[in-house]
Order: C-alpha cells, then structure tokens, then sequence
C-alpha cells in the first residue's frame, strides 16, 4: 500500500513539474490584466489581438506554409527511402540506417549551423526556399522511421505476387505496397508537420527575411512579457496536442488491427490442426 501512494506521488510531482508551467501559461492567456501575478479578469482580447497583428499573421502564415511543404515533401521523399532500405541487404542496411539515425541525435544547435554554413558556402541567400529545405532534412529521418515499422509486418509474398498476376513494379508498390504501409506514411507527415510547425533553433539559422512563429514569439519575447505571448503559445500548444492525439489514437487503433489480425490466423491454424488431427 504504502509503495503504491509512493508510486502514485512520485508520478503526480512529475506530471505537476512538466505541466503546471504549461497550465498557468494557458490560464493567464485569458487574463484581463498583463500582469503574471494578479489575475485580473477574464477576457478574450488578447486573441482578439494576437489576430489582428499583422507581424504575427505573416509569421503564422510562413510557419503553416513551410509546414505543409516539408512535411509533403519529406513524406514522399522519406517513404520511398524507407522502402529502398527495406529491400537492401543486412550490412548496407544496417550502415544507412544508422546514418539516417544522425540527425536524429545530432543536436538541433549543429544542425542549424551546419545547414547555414552549407547555404553560405553555395552562394544561396537564406530566406524562404533554405527555411524550407531545412525544414525537409531535419524531417527526414522521422518519417522514413515511421514508415520502416510498417514495412517490417508486411509479407513480401503479396507484392511477388501482383507481379506474377502481371502488374508493373509501379502498380504493385502503387496498388499493393503503399497501401500496406499507409498507417505509417500517415504518421511520418503528422510527426514531420508537428516538428517543424514548432522549431526554433534551426529556423533561426537557416532565414534571414522571413520569420516563422517561434523566432517571432522569442523576438516579442525580448521586449518583455506581452500576453499575446501567452496566447499565441497556447494555440501552438493545443494544436500540437492535437496532432499527437490523432497520431496516438491512429497507432492504438493499428495496433489493435494487427492483434485482432494475428489473432485470426492463430485460430485458423489451430481449427486446420484440429480438422488434422481428427483425420490422423
């Protein structure tokens, strides 16, 4: 029992460390007063602000723009990389993949400097297309890792076997293979979309005139506490939450697919082993 409530405290004080910062931002959105200390009232004109701020409106819509473009572009890039590292041998995969593993790992501080060293040494003004090129490398690893799982439980025999029946490599991997791994593809474009909707430090690097929302937040952020601040964060924040509720809700209801799958073909070789025997 008493290991239990420690269990319990322990798992509240965690949950109270990493979300309270986060609840009184939310709460103090709604706030009628600028202060952080006193509440004041409830209120909703700072959203009406936040909207009418042209600075803000332009930054989010660069952010939602350079959003969708990356993650599109790193989906289907990242999703026919995975699938040729699937079909590779053991030695080159497992090289390949650990390479793919390093921006992953590489902190992000790294990544921005290097990718504005690489557009400074070619010659290319940074702006726009570099924060959008940045945007598709960094995204890359985490849809071809979304994806490969997916591939990994798909049996190979079926695309063999739209190949024998007479349809083209492309209409295979077309007809046959991408809807398969869909679940996986789904969720790479989610998770790269998230990722790039909040970056800071590698956008920071790679602009120069354009401005997304989280290089506007921390430039407002240095003039000092401004509420719209507070607002702008909590709709970053819910729709961030949102996003990975969907991503979680669709691999709950994958991976139920895949047991109940499993399951199916569990009984059915245990009727045939049955009907076997009976015979024998």
């Amino acid at each position: 029992m008493v290991k239990r409530v420690l269990k319990g405290s322990y798992l509240a004080l965690i949950l109270l460390f990493m979300y309270l910062p986060i609840l009184i931002l939310v709460v103090f959105s709604f706030n009628d007063g600028k202060s952080m200390a006193n509440w004041s009232g409830f209120t909703l004109h700072w959203y009406a602000d936040l909207f009418s701020d042209r600075m803000i409106l332009n930054s989010l819509w660069v952010t939602l723009s350079v959003a969708v473009i990356s993650a599109l572009a790193a989906t289907v890039i990242g999703t026919f990389a995975a699938i040729g590292l699937h079909s590779m041998r053991k030695t080159p995969k497992a090289i390949i993949t650990n390479i793919s593993y390093l921006p992953v790992a590489n902190p992000d501080l790294v990544t921005g400097i290097s990718l504005m060293l690489l557009f400074v040494f070619f010659g290319i003004s940074r702006g726009y297309v570099t924060l959008v090129l940045a945007h598709i490398t960094f995204n890359l690893p985490y849809v071809i890792f979304s994806v490969l799982p997916k591939l990994k439980q798909t049996n190979n025999q079926t695309y063999e076997a739209a190949l024998d029946l007479g349809a083209t490599p492309g209409e295979a991997l077309r007809k046959v293979v991408i809807p398969e791994i869909m679940p996986g593809i789904i969720s790479g474009f989610i998770l790269a979309f998230t990722l790039s909707l909040d970056d800071f430090v590698v956008s920071f690097f790679t602009q120069q005139n354009v401005q997304n929302l989280s290089i506007t937040i921390y430039s407002l952020a240095r003039k000092g506490i401004n509420p719209k601040i507070n607002a702008l964060s909590t709709l970053m924040f819910v729709t961030v939450l949102l996003l990975l509720i969907i991503v979680n809700r669709r691999a709950s209801k994958e991976e139920a697919r895949m047991k109940g799958r499993n399951g199916r073909r569990n009984g059915v070789r245990a009727f045939s082993g049955e009907k076997a025997a009976q015979k024998g």
